[in-house]
């Protein structure tokens, strides 16, 4: 049985380096992602006078901080290219930094089309200043540095990203912010600050999950990590495993199993798939580590609805392609929030699923899909979004299909190495059957 180790953790390598930039020290990142997405937070870091050190042979950054309150201005605007989990956590940093003065954040195409209000507004309310520039709700964005107040953000949706903003803006500000939301996101940056010393209050009140800095402390010590490998990028190759893809089975190892993150194998476990979960003991900076089983099975189509979307945000991708290729109907509902990723993922989904043959039903909200064995043939397009991109690669790869993928260098954004590794199972899959 094969065996594979997948990059680093894509969400987990973005709030170590910011947190590594706001500490007061060396920090060592070991096992990080160096992804363009990454690399594009790290140098926004670098422009507000982190020193920060790539190695990318050893998947290290080296980062020497500036403190809670050190940031300079930088000499030209902030491009965070197309990543929107380093642009919206940073507005929470950069509202809080005293000394920054009209900093402007932008991005690549995909990125400047993303919604922003969500963080813009609650951070507004604590006594940010950020301005639009251009069009309201999207970058790009200026910010000048303001002493906060304490506020409570009770949100509408589940969104680590906008939660995560709100922390670290209390985390810098010195000001209580208490984020209170439907049900529980992912949980990243709470574990992370808890395992820096940050004392974190998380607590079910009322029917909602809430979370605060019970202290804010005064300063960040530095520290050494080693990150895990990112489920969101192994999932691609569960799948695929699933599909027959990998033979007789795959193992992959030192792989995040964050509870927050892994909502997609319960699902696959309604499917009917065989997966295996062996958790190393400890805890590693917070997050479970250990390695995932697969092997090959005939899946059926099943349904997920609004409470399990959270859990799962970024394999719905992937799900709809093992769906394709499942007995009868999967049925995606509550998950409005695709429509808001670096593409529309429902409409791509959609469009590129019935370009290659397959009968799919769209909603607003989600998609309808009925599998089918029969052999797929046709040109699709990434939209510019990596997970879209690697879902139809995975699809791609299956004996008797014929798709053609526009864009697939997008793969880089998250997972460099993705196209290599695939061909690598593919060929050995070939070789054993």
């Amino acid at each position: 049985m094969k065996k594979l180790i997948v990059p680093g953790d894509k969400s987990i390598t973005q709030r170590f380096l910011i947190l590594a930039g706001l500490a007061e020290g060396k920090s060592l990142l070991k096992g990080a992602l160096a992804s363009t997405d990454c690399l594009s937070t790290a140098d926004t870091l670098q422009q507000l006078g982190v020193q920060i050190t790539n190695e990318p042979d050893k998947d290290e950054f080296t980062i020497l901080g500036s403190g809670l309150q050190g940031f300079r201005n930088p000499s030209r605007d902030l491009d965070f290219q197309n990543s929107g989990t380093g642009a919206r956590l940073m507005l929470g940093v950069l509202s809080a930094q005293l000394m920054l003065r009209d900093v402007v954040i932008t991005g690549d195409k995909s990125l400047v089309k993303r919604p922003m209000d969500r963080v813009v507004q609650p951070l507004r309310r604590s006594g940010a200043q950020i301005d639009y520039i251009e069009n309201r709700g999207v970058l790009p964005i200026s910010i000048t540095g303001k002493k906060l107040v304490p506020i409570i953000h009770k949100s509408s949706v589940p969104s680590a990203q906008v939660k995560s903003a709100l922390l670290l803006a209390s985390l810098v500000s010195g000001q209580s912010v208490i984020v209170s939301e439907p049900s529980q996101s992912r949980d990243h940056t709470e574990r992370i600050l808890a395992a820096s010393g940050v004392k974190i209050r998380e607590e079910l009140s009322e029917g909602r999950w809430e979370v605060e800095i019970d202290v804010t402390p005064g300063k960040l010590s530095p520290f050494e990590v080693d990150i895990p490998g990112d489920f969101s990028s192994a999932a691609f190759f569960v799948g695929y495993a699933m599909l027959g893809g990998a033979g007789n089975g795959l193992v992959i190892e030192d792989v995040g199993l964050n509870p927050t993150r892994t909502g997609l194998l319960d699902v696959l476990a309604r499917m009917g798939a065989k997966i295996e979960i062996s958790e190393k003991s400890g805890s590693y900076w917070g997050e479970p580590l250990g390695s995932i089983e697969i092997a090959s099975i005939e899946l059926k189509g099943t349904e997920i609805q609004g409470e399990e979307v959270p859990y799962m945000i970024d394999e719905f991708p992937l799900l709809a392609i093992l769906g394709s290729r499942a007995v009868g109907v999967t049925k995606i509902r509550g998950a409005k929030e695709l429509r808001f990723k670096e593409s529309d993922r429902i409409r791509a989904l959609v469009d590129n699923m019935r370009t290659i043959g397959l009968e799919i039903e769209e909603f607003e909200d989600g998609l309808e899909i009925l599998g089918t064995e029969k052999p797929l043939k046709g040109r699709v397009y990434s939209h510019g979004d990596h997970r879209i991109a690697m879902a139809f690669g995975i699809l791609a790869a299956l004996p008797g299909n014929e798709i053609e993928i526009e864009g697939m260098e997008v793969a880089d954004v998250s997972f460099p190495g993705f196209w290599k590794i695939l061909s690598e199972l593919k060929k050995d899959s070939t070789k054993n059957g």
